[in-house]
């Protein structure tokens, strides 16, 4: 019987994911296991020191699922703790599969790991650079990261890879800075820009997830719905006006708030606006067999109805 460890399991995703497999062939671990179901087999790990390697070693799973990673730093987190679980964290995970004899390694990446870049392709496919933005920590660290998994596939081609590129994740109780977005009386936008966002639902990406860790093929596949949507889009949905700035005001009005704590968003998140990647699902319906249930315009809707706007 094939035998798989999450990490990152506490989050919503590994939860789910849990649930979703069998308890007898499954392993989770986190820092918590604060709202993991009933049965499933949890070990403590820190995924930014050694313990990779001792349980991976302990366990001896078949397949490694990573989905430890910080996407909303937790107030006073610096960018060196950020880089710890998301750069150093994911190279001591892959050390220890490795080490260790296991398969596959499943990983969450984000299509923030493209960058937010005036001439990112509209849509990205899986084949365009990643490049980050140096600025921006969780692209940057993604990145960072792809890069890392990258030099592997070449080195340790009997480690199979299925990296997932996942666009923004909206579901039921998603509450995060992209949804601080959508709750503000007015829409954010910057002057020339459609600001463009691609949905995927959390059900869809736990299905993606789970497929990817049993009878799923291995490879690099962006994760959202079909199409996407403007901030006009998103404004006429929720019935609300937008606000439009030009780019360097926006900047400056964000480098004096955000010290003060008047903001929480610097002045690096105007690129995150202005140049977001919008993810081709392709490759995810017709090599990974996968087709999401919702489209991005279905996935918004059905979060806004849930959150009660």
């Amino acid at each position: 019987m094939t035998r798989i460890l999450i990490t990152g399991g506490a989050g919503m995703v590994g939860r789910a994911l849990a649930k979703a497999l069998p308890n007898s062939m499954t392993v989770v671990t986190d820092l918590t296991s604060t709202g993991l179901p009933d049965g499933v087999t949890f070990r403590r790990m820190d995924v930014t020191g050694n313990d990779p390697d001792k349980i991976i070693g302990e366990e001896r799973p078949d397949i490694v699922v990573h989905l430890a990673s910080i996407v909303t730093p937790r107030p006073g987190m610096t960018r060196e703790q950020a880089f710890a679980v998301d750069v150093t964290g994911t190279r001591n995970v892959l050390a220890a599969c490795i080490a260790h004899g296991v398969k596959r390694l499943v990983v969450t990446s984000s299509g923030a790991a493209y960058g937010y870049h005036a001439d990112n392709p509209v849509p990205l496919r899986e084949e365009d650079p990643c490049r980050g933005n140096p600025e921006f920590a969780y692209a940057d660290h993604k990145r960072q990261v792809e890069e890392i998994l990258a030099q592997a596939r070449v080195e340790h081609p009997q480690l199979e890879q299925v990296i997932l590129r996942v666009g923004t994740v909206l579901g039921a109780g998603t509450d995060n800075q992209i949804t601080a977005l959508f709750r503000r009386k007015r829409l954010l936008a910057i002057k020339g820009s459609d600001s463009p966002f691609v949905f995927i639902w959390t059900q869809d990406l736990v299905r993606i997830v789970k497929r990817a860790a049993t009878d799923g093929p291995a490879g690099i596949y962006n994760v959202a719905g079909d199409g996407w949507l403007s901030v006009d889009n998103l404004a006429q949905t929720l019935n609300k006006p937008v606000l439009r700035m030009p780019a360097w005001a926006l900047k400056a009005a964000l480098a004096v708030a955000y010290p003060l704590g008047i903001s929480q968003y610097g002045p690096e998140q105007v690129r995150f606006l202005q140049y977001r990647p919008v993810l081709n699902n392709n490759k995810l319906k017709t090599v990974f067999g996968y087709t999401p249930e919702l489209t991005s315009v279905q996935v918004f809707d059905l979060w806004k109805r849930e959150a009660g706007l």
